[in-house]
């Protein structure tokens, strides 16, 4: 199986036979996506983490279909039917499609009117009318009255039963139709009648049409939702006489009684049975499109928002708010830990603006605050306001964070783990605050699902959702590194090779035993195997470690080819690291090897000149416009500051502080075509827009980011 594995891989990448087989043996023997893209380029050909990850999952489909193919191949066999052409033929499938199709004719059904009519020996009938020969129908049928089949139109109907079932099992004619469909299939969608009114939302899709192969993924799942929510009534399909057409030419062969009795039984397997088959298959392939490329956006958001420049470690006062409930404000020191919490009123009903000012200004001197974190939540704008009202005795920064998911982590095994004797309100102030800080570090405890960058999270393959956001998670958390000695269990769980047993394992021997003071002291965790430590080294770092490459991205086993080129230049490997000049001086030519070639020397290279460095860059304060506060407030033609807080296949959304998004669509992201809105925007990224359109009723916001 593998070796045809390869093959059939190889001919859909174009990718080379050593790449594939290189990068499965490199999976197949525990290596981790991260490490092999980061550690294994020399074996993949420096494959990328998106190209690896596709080799696996296309290999694991391949391993599906061959327990597929086993399973009908030991069906067909044990009917006694399989012959050797059928058995070559099923061999050879190379999608779950052309097998099923195989298998279609042979497995095993309930009861349908085919079955029943050759229970009541009309098969050789049919067979007698496929021949098109008869014209005296009522001569031939008469041969099988009995008291099952009392009359003509009995043994006529029956047979014709038996040609429409063959009809849709004909492999030319499932081939036909499926071209049919894949060039002119029309997706229709019409409202359930008397749920109109109750299904408002869907009232754009209550008479639709258009093209399956031109609909949008975003359209196509909002369709879908209508149906499961029982307001749309959806059909795809073709045109029925261009699909009739091609099935008489396969069929219908002649002009006699019996020929016209073949093409009644071919219209009756298309609209029966061959359309519906077919029609469930486009669908759920369309389907499946349309959940993967929802799931690329919600994974590609995913990414941008972990990546999000960070605060760094400074101590924030941070302010979950609220109105009736008074705003939770916490005081964190530069590690993220909680040394104080407090409610303030500084809104109605109470109204206790003056008692708040004073409380915060207080807070801001005893805990030496220097940043401040206020969700973007209910009463987040009037916080935001009241904060930049006060005058502090220092330069303060004000973010607004975004809190999406911070109400799910509050209430979670995780918030109650670390923080077991205070309430939810304090764990989501805490979550806001850390968010700002790191933003990695704090949404790795958050189920991806719940942070709010997505669409249509919930209607998707939740399985293929949760694995494609993980291993954005698992990406995003080694492509920045940890620092192995202040990582929380939930991000450790995060490394190439660990998991939530051996991150709890690290936090332990860290706890009992003081930091780590090397790479190599993590050999002594329980279950640390070889293996494992490969697997997770070069993504750990030791910060003040007695090896400099250990608060590195340079892997141990590269260690000695660093030391190799730091005494042929007579320093240190400390020295070198601190040194551009001498960097230039290295020729990675010269120290090629056979596990360590030019793609891994010029990392190891790119590391040196920039050690430990976080990629990403430094958190910005931004401000919203004063003068809007509701979507009353906004009026056509308006400019105003926002932050995009979530991108789609059709446009993006933007926040202006309205507490209501708008809608940036795609045809008004530039003076410009734009195919992809990745082209124009990146998440949480600063724009102006322009108010277009305000709807109230529908609640809709319209923007521009076009130039007047």
């Amino acid at each position: 199986m593998k070796e045809q594995a390869i093959h059939i891989i190889c001919r859909e990448s174009n990718l080379k036979e050593w790449q594939v087989r290189n990068t499965l043996e490199l999976l197949l023997g525990g290596a981790t996506v991260p490490f092999v893209s980061r550690y294994r380029k020399e074996a993949t050909g420096s494959l990328d983490e998106v190209q690896i990850a596709s080799v696996r999952e296309r290999y694991g489909k391949l391993l599906e279909l061959d327990k597929r193919r086993e399973t009908v191949l030991r069906s067909i066999d044990e009917q006694g039917k399989l012959t050797d052409a059928l058995k070559r033929a099923i061999e050879a499938a190379e999608t779950l499609t052309e097998l099923e199709d195989l298998y279609l004719p042979y497995k095993p059904k309930r009861k349908t009117r085919a079955s029943t009519a050759r229970e009541r020996g009309l098969e050789p009938l049919a067979i007698r009318l496929m021949k098109q020969a008869d014209d005296d129908l009522a001569g031939i049928a008469r041969e099988y009255l009995s008291d099952a089949v009392p009359t003509l139109e009995d043994a006529l109907s029956g047979a014709r039963d038996i040609i429409a079932e063959q009809v849709s099992e004909d492999l030319r004619a499932r081939d036909a139709v499926r071209r049919l469909f894949a060039r002119e299939a029309v997706i229709r969608s019409a409202s359930v009648k008397k749920k109109e009114a109750e299904g408002e939302k869907y009232r754009d899709y209550f008479a639709f049409s258009e093209p399956l192969r031109r609909c949008p993924p975003h359209r196509l799942l909002a369709m879908l939702r209508g149906r499961e929510e029982g307001y749309l009534n959806i059909r795809i399909e073709p045109d029925e006489s261009k699909a009739l057409e091609s099935l008489y030419k396969c069929f219908v062969k002649g002009r006699t009684a019996a020929a016209e009795q073949v093409k009644e039984a071919v219209e009756d397997g298309y609209g029966r049975l061959l359309c519906p088959s077919i029609e469930t298959e486009f669908a759920a392939a369309a389907r499946e499109r349309a959940d993967d490329e929802s799931i690329r956006v919600f994974a590609g958001n995913l990414r941008q928002l972990l990546l999000a420049a960070p605060l760094g470690q400074k101590n924030v006062l941070s302010i979950d708010p609220g109105f009736r409930t008074g705003c939770k404000v916490v005081c964190l020191d530069a590690q993220g830990n909680l040394k104080h919490n407090e409610t303030v009123y500084p809104h109605p009903p109470q109204n206790e603006a003056a008692k708040a000012r004073h409380k915060i200004a207080s807070l801001i001197d005893a805990y030496r605050i220097e940043a401040i974190a206020i969700g973007n939540g209910t009463a987040g704008r009037e916080t935001e306001r009241f904060i930049r009202h006060m005058t502090f005795d220092r330069n303060l920064q004000v973010f607004i964070v975004n809190e999406s998911g911070a109400s799910i982590y509050s209430a979670s095994a995780v918030a109650r783990e670390e923080f077991p004797d205070y309430d939810v309100t304090v764990r989501g102030a805490v979550s806001i605050g850390r968010r700002l800080m790191d933003p990695l570090a704090e949404l790795v405890k958050i189920d991806p699902k719940s942070i709010g960058v997505g669409q249509y999270q919930h209607d998707v393959d939740q399985t293929k959702l949760r694995n494609s956001l993980d291993a954005v998670v698992e990406s995003c958390v080694n492509r920045i590194g940890v620092n192995v000695n202040t990582a929380s269990k939930h991000l450790l769980t995060r490394v190439s090779g660990l998991g939530p047993q051996l991150a709890q394992n690290i936090v332990d021997c860290r706890r009992e035993n003081g930091a780590f003071p090397s790479r190599a002291a993590l050999k002594k965790v329980p279950r640390m195997g070889a293996k494992t430590f490969e697997q997770c080294a070069g993504f750990l770092r030791i910060p003040d470690a007695a090896h400099p490459l250990d608060n590195s991205a340079v892997h141990p086993e590269s260690y000695p080819l660093v030391e190799r080129m730091a005494s042929d230049l007579h320093v240190t490997v400390g020295d070198l690291l601190k040194n551009e000049s001498l960097q230039r001086q290295i020729r990675p030519e010269n120290y090629v090897t056979e596990t360590a070639g030019l793609p891994t020397l010029n990392d190891i290279l790119q590391e040196l000149a920039r050690p430990g460095l976080d990629p990403r860059t430094q958190a910005g304060v931004f401000e919203f416009s004063p003068d809007v506060h509701r979507p009353e407030d906004l009026q056509p033609g308006m400019k105003l500051p926002g932050i995009v807080t979530n991108i789609t296949n059709f446009g993006c959304f933007v926040d202006v502080g309205v507490k209501q998004d708008g809608l940036v669509h795609i045809s008004q992201m530039a003076d410009r075509y734009v195919s992809n809105p990745l082209e124009v925007v990146s998440l949480n990224q600063q724009v102006e827009v322009r108010v277009l359109e305000v709807d109230p009723a529908r609640k809709r916001i319209s923007f521009s980011l076009k130039k007047e």
